[in-house]
């Protein structure tokens, strides 16, 4: 469905597209040391998606789910580089054939964050499907398709909120784009940037 002759932005799947721009609250929480989770909120209090795995750890798995914890998309990073890649799965899947996107630092040495989304396994291609940029002094940064702006990440950070293993982000996600698929990419560059 295209609104206003916008083509719709579906990754992982139609049904997280809105004919709407669309507010969302996530809200993190650092249960242990190994351990956080991301809640995901409309503006009217209504979950909309869950994403749990470790933190700190050499797994670097993450898992996004439905409300009734069902699996929408397995996120695994490479251990042990300086370009931060990241592949995103379809469901429980780590296997290649079912990976919907891929998520490579654009240099390994940036003085400003630039990310690239590939929608292929074969990251070696040359132009990025989707492009991220923002800056390493917060957590906010922007997501583009080309020169279309289709959603902004705004990080809430105080420091109370951080020594308490709570964090919160306001999301805008423009119409027809996929919101799961901006979680997924908030998480992983939330990842990124956890020392």
């Amino acid at each position: 469905m295209t609104v206003y002759g916008v083509p719709p932005v579906s990754v992982v799947g139609e049904s997280y597209c809105a004919p709407y721009p669309l507010e969302l609250i996530v809200k993190k929480k650092i249960k242990k040391l190994s351990n956080a989770q991301f809640d995901v909120f409309d503006l009217s209090g209504n979950l909309l998606l869950q994403v749990d795995g470790g933190v700190w750890n050499f797994q670097l798995k993450r898992v996004l789910r439905d409300p009734a914890g069902f699996p929408i998309l397995t996120i695994r990073g490479k251990v042990l580089t300086l370009w931060h890649k990241w592949k995103a799965h379809a469901g429980e899947s780590t296997d290649d054939s079912n990976v919907l996107f891929t998520v490579k630092q654009s240099h390994p040495l940036q003085i400003k964050k630039a990310i690239n989304v590939f929608l292929t396994a074969n990251s070696k291609k040359k132009e990025p499907d989707f492009h991220i940029s923002g800056s390493y002094t917060s957590l906010s940064f922007k997501v583009y398709q080309g020169r279309r702006l289709i959603a902004e990440v705004k990080h809430n950070f105080t420091l109370e909120s951080f020594c308490k293993g709570k964090e919160r982000y306001k999301v805008k996600v423009y119409p027809e784009v996929d919101y799961a698929f901006v979680v997924a990419l908030l998480v992983i560059l939330d990842e990124i940037d956890t020392p």
